[in-house]
């Protein structure tokens, strides 16, 4: 019984704020939008019975997804923006845990403190910031301008740079932790093993530490990827108009153009997205587990 409880708890939670939310909205996918509140048709009545209401229900808003280049555009540049930032966020948050594992045990909550610190500010104000720091009079260019290193402002904000800057920033410490994570359980003796073999420093850092840190790097980029992807406020606040990310597009189609059908089934497309590569993951996990026991 006490499995069961065990088992049933999350299961539950799923069911009551995943589940049944996510077949709401795919139910709204395949309807047509109408001047209604709701704003969609059609809408079940027991009198008509389920068979009168499944028979309305069509696929019309997918096939329109297909059609209007807009919404692929969209997908294309969102998945083009995620991995590039996921990319320039491996590349400095490597470097990052590596060098806090390495740091003395004395250090390293100071160090972790510090990686952590930000989200003791809100994600808005963090985000506001960058505006005036990215800004023509910004701190940035008035730094550059000071040093002498341009002559005049650089065009930084309002542009996919800043875009990339801002997720970069906000999303670097969900790549520290997790690679901090593995880099903190790796055993010493088998660096120093692989340099008593003929490896160097750098060949023994390659061929040891970044396989034993496999598994820190793949969470770190599936934490950063995912919500990268469907990024709302970053683009609408720090990119300009030729910023084209899904998160926008579904903003406009829900709230500015209340095509609650075409924005559910924007929603459902990016969310199957998201669902093959964290399946595969965690098949991945599955089949390593698999051959360690």
């Amino acid at each position: 019984m006490r499995r069961l409880v065990l088992i049933l708890v999350p299961y539950a939670w799923l069911l009551a704020l995943f589940l049944v939310p996510f077949i709401i909205v795919v139910k709204i996918s395949l309807s047509d939008v109408a001047l209604a509140r709701p704003p969609y048709l059609p809408q079940f009545d027991w009198a008509e019975g389920i068979g009168a209401f499944l028979s309305e229900l069509d696929f019309e808003n997918f096939v329109f997804l297909t059609t209007d280049s807009l919404y692929w555009k969209a997908y294309l540049s969102s998945l083009t923006i995620a991995l590039v930032s996921t990319l320039i966020t491996l590349c400095i948050g490597y470097p990052i845990a590596y060098g806090m594992a390495r740091a003395p045990e004395e250090w390293r909550p100071t160090l972790m403190m510090l990686i952590i610190l930000p989200f003791w500010t809100s994600f808005l104000i963090r985000v506001y910031a960058w505006m005036g720091i990215l800004s023509s009079e910004g701190f940035l260019n008035q730094f550059l301008l000071w040093i002498g290193v341009i002559d005049q402002p650089l065009t930084i904000l309002n542009t996919n740079s800043a875009v990339y800057i801002g997720i970069v920033y906000t999303y670097l410490p969900f790549m520290v932790l997790p690679i901090y994570a593995a880099l903190d359980r790796l055993d010493g003796s088998l660096i120093e093993t692989a340099e008593d073999l003929g490896c160097s420093r750098l060949s023994a850092f390659w061929l040891v530490t970044i396989p034993l840190s496999r598994n820190g790097i793949i969470a770190g980029c599936f934490l950063v990827f995912i919500p990268a992807l469907g990024e709302f406020v970053i683009p609408s606040l720090l990119g300009g108009s030729d910023t084209l990310m899904i998160g926008k597009v579904l903003w406009e189609e829900f709230f500015s153009n209340r095509d609650w059908p075409v924005a559910s089934a924007v929603a459902v497309v990016l969310l199957l997205i998201l669902v093959v590569p964290i399946v595969l993951f965690q098949r991945n996990q599955q089949k390593q587990a698999e051959a360690e026991g």
